[in-house]
């Protein structure tokens, strides 16, 4: 594997993206020293330049930090027990965060790079002569990648610049203002339809981590749901559902087969961003991010342990007894030295780095459990219905984790779900304990309208489903670019 960095030039108002390749499919030849206008000459040139859009999911502002940090450590999944653990992600875990703090700006301008990336393919790849089968494939890949950035953004920031032409220059981004969710959704289901239609049911050998027909119709389905829109959202999951034979997705016969670095890119898994260990640049994190401050090398053999993402007591509590998803999401305790010591961590992403930072764990964004769950989260949305196809689905996913079903009308009070209501919080609470550090919760709580009453123990105020627009941006763009209401301007 290469290390090689392609500097590329990036839209509103983000200069410059540094980026590395990622595992097979993404070694690409530097570029950096050749005009970006010109490059685009061959097929080989196209793979190259769409491997700089998959690069940008391991970077600090999407899949290396950022996401799990605001898919649950703003949520009630995950906490900063020790303050040393950075005080940045402190302000987020206590929704102090403010314009200046640097999430915004990571979150932000790490996007929006990935964004401009994806725009590069698409706007380049039109003149190069190259297999019509393949040109279109590369479209549908760099489309879907937009769509899930720009996914991404909307929820994070609500009102986002939409871009969706390459920026050749810094000036050409002051003509960019926050386009309304509404024109940002519409752009992202356009995108994944598109991306749908002409992308491959799987990919094999040097190609697997690519994004697949299943990946976008499954993200169009999340999609769908978050925007409430439960007609198009119960055809569109199902569709995945049906497509089993062809998709090949499965929930794994055990949970704990799901996870760690011998079962990536497992068949219940629809989509994952690939990280590869080697002191190349090129791993991933989490082994040495979740593992607690002063455990030594109890918990994570190389490296330093951060403690920057541990279990809440409330989600250890979440669990219930014998629920065989607890010992392969999370733990109570390590031994150092002769003692054991009390403290909560994720066991998720455990693996052997080569250095600090460094492991070979890939993150799942997209996998066939949280389908399951959508669809019957839907159906209900649709008509609640004792005991019917949604309890199904539900009780599926229940059933690997060893547990009772739950029905319309138990006798067990814990597991009885006897009306609409009721099953939302089901689904709620079932997606918690599946998902657990996987990056959902905080968008779940979300979606659902839940957040403000879950998280109101923790300061949570109404203005704080959206994180502030990054200071730095209205600071450049200030007649068009406005901050969220209930932060400081």
């Amino acid at each position: 594997m290469k290390n090689i960095k392609a500097i590329f030039a990036a839209g509103v108002i983000v200069l410059l993206s540094a980026s590395s390749c990622k595992k097979d499919f993404l070694d690409r030849a530097p570029i950096s020293q050749m005009n970006g206008n010109n490059f685009y000459k061959t097929a080989d040139d196209m793979k190259n330049a769409l491997s700089s859009v998959y690069s940008g999911l391991q970077t600090a502002g999407l899949y290396y930090s950022s996401m799990h940090v605001i898919g649950d450590m703003r949520a009630d999944n995950t906490e900063i027990t020790n303050p040393n653990a950075g005080s940045d992600l402190v302000a987020i875990d206590n929704f102090e965060n403010l314009p200046t703090t640097s999430i915004s700006s990571t979150t932000w301008a790490g996007h929006y790079q990935a964004i401009q990336s994806a725009n590069i393919v698409l706007e380049k790849i039109e003149a190069v002569n190259m297999d019509a089968g393949l040109k279109a494939r590369y479209t549908a890949e760099a489309k879907f990648l937009r769509a899930l950035m720009y996914f991404n953004l909307v929820r994070i920031f609500g009102d986002v610049p939409l871009v969706v032409k390459m920026i050749n220059n810094p000036q050409e981004g002051y003509s960019y203002g926050r386009n309304p969710s509404d024109e940002v959704y519409a752009q992202i289901i356009t995108d994944l339809k598109e991306a749908e239609a002409i992308l491959p049911q799987e990919f094999t050998g040097a190609d697997i981590g690519r994004a697949t027909k299943g990946a976008a119709a499954a993200l169009l389905g999340k999609v769908y749901l978050t925007q409430k829109r439960w007609d198009l959202a119960v055809p569109q999951l199902k569709k995945v559902i049906d497509n089993v034979a062809l998709n090949k997705y499965q929930i794994m016969p055990t949970y704990a087969g799901v996870f760690g670095i011998a079962n990536e890119n497992n068949r219940e898994s629809i989509f994952e961003v690939q990280f590869k260990k080697g002191s190349t640049g090129e791993g991933s994190p989490f082994t040495n991010q979740f593992a607690p401050i002063g455990s030594g090398t109890a918990v994570v053999a190389v490296g330093n342990p951060l403690g920057q993402n541990i279990p809440t007591a409330d989600m250890n509590n979440a669990y219930e007894a014998n629920d065989l998803r607890k010992a392969s999401s999370m733990r109570n305790s390590y031994v150092l030295g002769a003692n054991t010591v009390q403290h909560n961590y994720i066991v998720k992403y455990l693996g052997t780095p080569a250095a600090n930072l460094d492991s070979d764990n890939n993150w799942i964004v997209l996998r066939y459990a949280d389908v399951l769950l959508m669809y019957a989260e839907a159906l209900n949305e649709q008509s609640y219905v004792a005991d019917g196809p949604a309890f199904t689905y539900l009780n599926q996913i229940r059933n690997r984790a060893g547990l009772l079903p739950k029905t319309s009308n138990n006798a067990d009070l814990s597991l009885r779900v006897a009306d609409q209501a009721a099953f939302r919080l089901a689904i709620e609470q079932e997606r918690r304990v599946e998902l657990a550090f996987e990056g959902h919760r905080w968008f779940d709580l979300v979606r659902t309208g839940r957040a403000v009453t879950v998280m109101a123990s923790k300061g949570m105020q109404s203005h704080h489903v959206l994180f502030p627009i990054p200071q730095s941006q209205i600071d450049i763009n200030p007649a068009l670019i406005k901050q969220n209401t209930g932060y400081p301007n």
